[in-house]
């Protein structure tokens, strides 16, 4: 280590010169609704993932058409749960409904979280038309949701002002977090 910190630090200093203290070159009010967007992404993916673990668990009690149902309408539930939710919060935040540009940002949000389910749907349309099994369709489905909570998690934590080390422990942190989480929804859908 020199007088100038670790590496990440030096790191983090030229990318805060480059863009600013909001980050990637945002305006404050944009860091917190980038932010609105990641959680509820995480969200639905979470719930897309559960749902395909549980269906997986049981496939075969259920067929293709059935599968892509329930992993649509669960994914779309969670994404108008937290559209309800961030419309409640701003009402008792601000006393009234947002202006065009919070609607516009709510529903950017909304939109994110249904893109979630974008490749699962297309895995399980190909298995509606026996291009592929249901049970590969759904493995496939539950790997790219794992591999989207996993790029998440390692996105917030380079991001984070924290050592290799410190970044390190906290990705293995969210990793046995998710594992929980994963397994409470499991058991929930199950």
């Amino acid at each position: 280590m020199t007088d100038g910190g670790t590496w990440a630090d030096r790191r983090r200093g030229r990318q805060r010169d480059a863009h600013g203290p909001a980050g990637r070159g945002l305006p404050p009010g944009d860091v917190e609704t980038v932010a609105k967007y990641l959680k509820e992404r995480v969200h639905a993916t979470f719930t897309g993932l559960a749902i395909v673990l549980v269906l997986a668990a049981n496939v075969e009690h259920h067929d293709a058409p059935d599968a892509l149902f329930s992993l649509v309408i669960g994914v779309v539930g969670i994404t108008l749960a937290g559209l309800v939710a961030e419309m409640i919060a701003h009402l008792a935040a601000h006393g009234a409904f947002p202006d065009e540009r919070g609607w516009h940002s709510m529903l950017r949000i909304a939109w994110g979280s249904l893109l979630t389910v974008a490749t699962p749907t297309i895995l399980l349309v190909l298995a509606v038309f026996d291009v592929m099994e249901l049970e590969t369709s759904l493995r496939v489905s539950a790997i790219v949701y794992l591999v989207t909570l996993g790029l998440s998690g390692w996105v917030a934590v380079r991001r984070a002002r924290l050592s290799v080390w410190q970044q390190l422990i906290a990705l293995a942190a969210l990793v046995l977090l998710g594992v929980v989480v994963i397994g409470v929804q499991v058991l929930a859908h199950g």
